[in-house]
């Protein structure tokens, strides 16, 4: 049988625990996990976030009151893509021209980026679990990383028009999904209506959305892709409100590359693979971008930030 992405990622990281690789810091694994102990959970979530950022990360997360994945502190589990995303970002989300500079991996129209005013000290170019201050996806007082449609990073740019655009991001590690229908789900299908309540006429009334016979919205990936072109576009229409400002948006996917199961596989409400799947219910294609986290980060300045390359080569991007 044919291991897949999450098999070898979990095995490697176990290799790197058991090699006392420096990367976890000399954490141990086997910490309860689903009843048992995992060999691949740290008994120290802490030492599952990059050395340099701990502090920071824990403070950032306690200040702006944001629910980490799974608990009330960082996950030990080694594939969490919330780890995995403030690994590859927060170090940088204070450096202007290192932000600006994975923006231009993404796109040559963006001359700059911009503050985001609605974190508490630090303010940074990047926001982690973003959330508006509206409830118009009627998810009730949208809570950052809990409960609600949250971004798992977020920067503010400047476009070589001389408009703001939203760069919502969303970071997928090893996930890989089944073929759930979550329109159809709880007891009396009570969850499945009460999703259908919050979101089928913002599709239906969507200017990116396509309002096709037999769409995917309510298929993972899609529904989480769904959910935020959705709160992208109620942002923008709600300009004046927001304290977060734009006028238009591009949604990035960070995939890694080899995840077959994610970005290959035939999904059961479409027929076809993630991408394609995904594009056939959009207007405007260019208004949504696939790209791997090395290609992400490859633009940044290597002398400065070699520490943090070295560290991502070995925990997530080296096989």
């Amino acid at each position: 049988m044919k291991t897949n992405y999450q098999e070898i990622q979990r095995s490697k990281a176990v290799k790197l625990l058991q090699d006392s690789n420096p990367c976890f810091y000399g954490a141990k694994g086997g910490q309860y996990f689903m009843r048992a102990p995992r060999p691949f959970v740290l008994t120290d979530g802490n030492m599952n976030l990059y050395q340099p950022i701990q502090k920071d990360v824990i403070e950032y997360f306690s200040i702006n009151k944001i629910s980490w994945w799974g608990g009330s502190k960082p996950t030990g589990h080694v594939l969490s893509s919330q780890i995995a995303c403030l690994n590859h970002l927060f170090l940088i989300r204070n450096d202007k021209s290192a932000v600006l500079d994975i923006l231009k991996n993404i796109s040559t129209d963006f001359v700059d980026v911009i503050e985001i005013e609605t974190d508490e000290n630090p303010k940074g170019f990047i926001q982690f679990e973003s959330v508006s201050i509206n409830t118009d996806l009627r998810e009730g007082i949208p809570t950052r990383g809990n409960n609600c449609t949250s971004i798992d990073a977020l920067i503010l740019a400047k476009h070589k028009d001389g408009s703001d655009w939203l760069i919502p991001i969303e970071w997928k590690y090893t996930e890989h999904y089944n073929n759930q229908d979550k329109s159809k789900e709880g007891k009396d299908n009570s969850k499945g209506i009460e999703r259908m309540w919050r979101y089928s006429d913002l599709i239906k009334n969507s200017s990116q959305l396509k309002s096709t016979a037999n769409p995917c919205y309510y298929f993972e990936p899609f529904y989480q892709l769904m959910r935020q072109t959705l709160w992208a576009e109620r942002m923008i229409a709600n300009k004046i409100t927001e304290k977060v400002k734009a006028d238009n948006y591009l949604h990035v996917h960070v995939i890694p590359k080899d995840n077959a199961e994610l970005l290959d596989k035939k999904y059961k409400c479409g027929g076809l693979d993630m991408e394609t799947t995904w594009r056939s219910h959009l207007i405007d294609q260019s208004k949504y971008l696939i790209v791997s986290p090395d290609q992400l980060l490859s633009g940044i300045k290597t002398d400065k930030y070699k520490d943090l390359i070295a560290y991502l080569s070995v925990r997530y991007w080296n096989r």
